[in-house]
């Protein structure tokens, strides 16, 4: 899907996208990380009007704010979104599920916090939801000090059921390995084509957050791909400004930076795109509508609201 579209006054649209609130342990450090599905639908909405077209969301338990996998949170979310906006691309994540740590007695057992569990258990809630978008990590690698486990295999099983439930599905990439085996899964006709990328940097340990690993991952993808790049922590911002001068798309959020500037807290996701905005009209672009960002990937209008 080439990226052409421009308005009268010629500025590109740059599709900005929000992660709300992940998966990390984040909850005790900001004070404003979403955990509630009524604080992650409100957080959702807020990002909406200050700019971002889609909203990328985890859940998490409201008692503990740890990460949850409830369908119940899920549909709660995007039913609280929905009530109130019908235009939002609504983008919901499938890495939970995904988590391995051998256990110190044997390493062939999952210790405590390991939450591996089957590709389609993984997928229930995008059967379930039908959100517009659905992430799949075409990964396994250290992710911290965690295995983060996505066979092949698994990615098959998953994405053939989340195509069935009319999700688009957004290929996470964290290194060059990782776009060389989305490549051969679009091949073999598992992903389709062309595909949505995100080019995820500054992970530990994927891909650094530098302008090289950028601009190496954007030039193994095949031309039309729509393709998104960020990065975490202070690098989230340089990273806006990097994809947008690269052709690309971009991410900021409160899963991926609790900053707004050095020092400072962001005081909310809004906050976060509204800074994103800003370097988007700073660079001679503007933020896509919805409606466009639809239209780029292809999305019916009638996934959004039904």
């Amino acid at each position: 899907m080439p990226d052409t579209t421009r308005s009268a006054s010629g500025k590109r649209p740059v599709v900005v996208t929000c992660a709300i609130t992940g998966g990390g342990d984040t909850v005790g450090k900001h004070p404003a990380i979403p955990v509630t599905p009524e604080q992650i639908a409100v957080s959702s909405l807020e990002a909406a009007r200050a700019g971002a077209a889609i909203v990328h969301i985890h859940v998490r338990d409201p008692a503990t704010g740890k990460p949850s996998a409830e369908l119940a949170h899920y549909a709660e979310v995007v039913e609280r979104i929905r009530a109130e906006n019908q235009d939002v691309v609504i983008n919901l994540t499938t890495g939970a599920g995904a988590r391995f740590i051998p256990s110190e007695d044997d390493p062939k057992v999952g210790g405590p916090g390991t939450t591996l569990a089957s590709p389609e258990a993984r997928v229930r809630h995008i059967e379930a939801v039908r959100p517009d978008i659905c992430t799949l990590d075409i990964t396994t690698m250290n992710f911290g000090e965690f295995v983060f486990v996505n066979t092949p295999a698994h990615l098959r099983v998953m994405a053939k059921r989340v195509r069935a439930a009319g999700a688009t599905a957004e290929l996470e990439c964290f290194d060059t390995g990782n776009i060389r085996l989305a490549l051969r899964l679009i091949e073999e006709g598992a992903l389709a084509s062309p595909a949505m990328v995100q080019i995820c940097l500054g992970i530990p340990w994927g891909a650094p957050a530098t302008v090289e690993a950028l601009l190496m991952m954007r030039d193994m993808l095949p031309k039309g791909t729509f393709w998104t790049g960020f990065a975490i922590g202070p690098q989230e911002f340089p990273m806006v400004a990097q994809a947008v001068l690269l052709g690309g798309h971009v991410r900021v959020g409160l899963e991926d930076n609790l900053y707004i500037e050095k020092g400072v807290l962001a005081p909310s996701n809004a906050a976060l795109v509204e800074k994103a905005v800003r370097i988007v009209e700073a660079l001679d672009a503007r933020p896509a509508t919805p409606d466009e960002t639809r239209a780029l990937l292809g999305i019916p209008r009638s996934a959004a609201v039904g």
